[in-house]
């Protein structure tokens, strides 16, 4: 599995997304749908209408990668969206229990400190 640090975001679109499609059509789906930047070095997850299938989208500082799982029996299972979210953010340990045939939606988060990050802007390249 890969290694992602703490800064890492990980986003899984709400909703069905065509398995067809490729670098292309992900990206787009990134930028447009989740309204967040692909090339971030963010993790992006996308599942067809029946949940047994996963992409993934992430940049590494050299190229963009798409891998993919289908499950030969069983569907995935997270916590639904409320209202008219786009998607859901998950931490890395949550994609590895999903990954890994964990139910998400029968799991829930305990009261635990996790410090926000917060990204750092240079004032120097703005002034």
């Amino acid at each position: 599995m890969f290694g992602w640090g703490g800064a890492t975001r990980i986003y899984l679109a709400a909703g069905a997304t065509d398995m067809r499609k490729g670098f292309e059509g992900l990206y787009g789906m990134a930028r447009d749908r989740l309204r967040c930047d692909p090339l971030s070095g963010h993790v992006f997850l996308f599942a067809n209408a029946q949940r047994n299938r996963l992409k993934l989208l992430f940049w590494d500082c050299s190229g963009l990668w798409v891998c993919a799982k289908r499950l030969e029996k069983g569907r995935f299972r997270w916590p639904e969206t409320t209202g008219g979210e786009t998607k859901v953010v998950l931490s890395d340990e949550e994609l590895a229990l999903l990954l890994g045939g964990i139910d998400l939606a029968d799991t829930q988060r305990r009261q635990w400190y996790r410090r926000e990050v917060t990204p750092v802007i240079d004032t120097q390249r703005f002034a």
